[in-house]
C-alpha cells in the first residue's frame, strides 16, 4: 500500500508500484484528479481506478466514467460502501452507487431531437458560448464577475450536460449549431 497527496504522487505510485487498485480525489495540490486520470488511462488503461471525492456526482461523475474511472463514490459514504466499490473495481468491474445509477438513468430520459445547449441555465450558456469562442476560466470569471472555481464548476457541468470532452468539442457543437458569430 502506498499513499501520495498530490496528483503527481499518484502518477509515480502507479506507474512504480505494483497497484491493485487506485483511489483518487479530483482535487488534489499539483495537478488534478482529473487530470491525473486522463494520464494514468493513457499508460495504463487496465489499472482499477475509483474516485473517491468529496463533490456532488451530478458534477464530474458521468464525465469520470467517460474518461475511464471504474468506479465514483462520495467521500461521505458508509465504510462498507467504500469496501464494496473497491472490490468490485479490483475485479475488473465498475461500481456505480445508487446516486450515479440514478444519473445514468436520467440521461436516458434526454429526448434525442433537442439540442444539447437548450438544457443548460442561462449562466452555463453564458459560460458556454465564451468557451465555444475560445476565452479562457480566468477571463471568462472577470468578464461575468464570477470566481475561477464557479467558471470551472459551470464548465464541468456544461460537458457533462452535452456529454462533450474538450473546449474544442464546445467549439466544434456550437459551429455546427450555428451559435457562434
Amino acid at each position: 500500500m502506498a499513499e501520495g497527496s498530490t496528483g503527481r504522487e499518484a502518477l509515480d505510485i502507479a506507474r512504480r508500484e505494483i497497484c491493485d487498485v487506485l483511489l483518487l480525489d479530483i482535487a488534489m495540490p499539483d495537478q488534478s484528479g482529473i487530470d491525473t486520470l486522463r494520464t494514468i488511462r493513457q499508460g495504463q488503461p487496465d489499472l482499477p481506478v475509483l474516485i473517491l471525492s468529496g463533490y456532488p456526482a451530478q458534477q464530474y461523475a458521468l464525465n469520470l466514467f467517460k474518461m475511464g474511472a471504474n468506479g465514483y463514490l462520495n467521500k461521505e459514504c458508509e465504510a462498507d460502501e467504500l469496501i464494496t466499490a473497491v472490490r468490485t473495481v479490483y475485479q475488473g468491474r465498475r461500481y456505480v452507487s445508487s446516486q450515479v445509477g440514478e444519473l445514468l438513468a436520467q440521461s436516458f430520459d434526454r429526448d434525442p431531437n433537442t439540442a444539447l445547449h437548450t438544457e443548460l441555465s442561462d449562466r452555463e450558456f453564458q459560460v458556454f458560448l465564451r468557451l465555444a469562442r475560445g476565452a479562457t476560466v480566468s477571463d471568462i470569471g472577470t468578464a461575468l464577475s464570477l470566481s475561477i472555481k464557479t467558471v470551472s464548476t459551470y464548465r464541468t457541468r456544461i460537458m457533462e450536460k452535452m456529454g462533450l470532452q474538450s473546449n474544442s468539442d464546445l467549439t466544434y457543437y456550437a459551429m455546427k449549431n450555428n451559435l457562434l458569430d
